[in-house]
């Protein structure tokens, strides 16, 4: 586990080489002049968090409706949703589960554009769909994922800006803006400050993980890996949602793990904040900017969309040097399988 987040840096970069990115500008381009109505992702697990995020994306850089798919409604529940003006993307690492490769079959079935975004180019996800795109991660050691979940948030932002931009291309200023995270990726792993936070929740019951907007997900994602690794009960709400009755279950034996970015997410997150400060949360902000009361893992301030991006690596270190603390083996969670096969 430790080898694939030390990996994330040059994976950032090999995806934004001129090799990976031209395929994913063409499939882009092949979704720009289609047109799609809205956009529908299917995912699961830590896929499931990717696909969360390039909603957002979808929602906010395009402004198209998108949501997740429930698989079970085509398989469990035989339903046939007509999605003929939709763009119906599959989210895996290892394209290998079948509930995933169905819903693109009944989508690609009923007339939409189907595309499948993961680490396998030879899986049955791929197969199934009209277009793919490679996240290119290479093999990942560990069953935990980590450089797999990074490279499918940098290949669907690529993707969205893509289709935003028409013909596929990224402006000048945005690949140079995106440039430099492979950099920044590095110097963010290098902060020892998660691994000197691991002892203190060495001996925690519950921890609660909070964000808004394009930090939500990371917010899932940190909460999904402290329970695989850890088994650490984690429980993940949007900062709104957190207002709405979970508040009252904070207090400082429950620590709280906060996405505090600089962009309006991170702004409508100061305001929970406070109200954690009242319960005596013991509160850790990840972002680029100090917040009074709270312990911080710094991350460098970029671009709001790219945040996710950097943000999830200290919470990955988090959770990796928490699980040995607590002698567990993060490489091998006992249940916890590659692929799971789901239907």
């Amino acid at each position: 586990m430790a080898a694939d987040i030390d990996e994330q840096p040059a994976g950032y970069e090999r995806l934004l080489s001129a090799e990976h990115a031209g395929a994913i500008a063409r499939v882009a381009a092949v979704i720009a002049e289609r047109r799609p109505r809205h956009v529908v992702f299917t995912a699961r697990g830590t896929s499931d968090h990717a696909a969360l995020y390039a909603a957002y994306l979808t929602e906010i850089r395009l402004g198209l409706p998108a949501g997740l798919a429930s698989p079970s409604a085509v398989t469990v529940y035989g339903a046939r949703p007509d999605l003929s003006d939709a763009l119906v993307v599959g989210v895996s690492q290892s394209g290998g589960s079948p509930d995933l490769a169905e819903v693109l079959r009944v989508a690609r079935a009923s007339g939409a554009l189907t595309l499948a975004v993961t680490n396998a180019p030879d899986s049955p996800l791929v197969e199934t769909a009209e277009l793919s795109v490679d996240i290119a991660a290479g093999h990942e050691r560990a069953v935990a994922a980590t450089k797999t979940y990074t490279a499918e948030l940098l290949a669907l932002l690529l993707l969205v800006e893509g289709v935003r931009a028409g013909d596929g291309v990224l402006p000048a200023a945005e690949r140079a803006a995106l440039a430099v995270l492979p950099e920044l990726a590095a110097r963010t792993l290098a902060d020892p400050t998660p691994a000197q936070l691991a002892p203190r929740y060495r001996f925690a019951g519950q921890l609660v993980t909070t964000g808004r907007g394009y930090a939500y997900p990371t917010a899932r994602e940190a909460a999904l890996k402290l329970m695989e690794t850890s088994y650490l009960p984690a429980l993940a709400f949007s900062g709104a949602d957190l207002l709405h009755g979970p508040l009252a279950m904070t207090d400082p034996d429950v620590p709280v793990l906060a996405v505090v970015g600089s962009g309006p997410g991170g702004e409508s997150m100061r305001q929970v904040l406070p109200r954690l400060g009242e319960r005596r949360a013991d509160v850790v902000v990840v972002g680029s900017a100090a917040v009074e009361g709270a312990t911080r893992m710094a991350v460098p301030e970029v671009d709001e969309r790219y945040a996710p991006l950097l943000d999830i690596l200290p919470l990955q270190r988090l959770a990796l040097a928490l699980a040995l603390a607590r002698g567990e083996d993060p490489d091998a969670p006992r249940g916890l399988k590659k692929v799971t096969a789901t239907m």
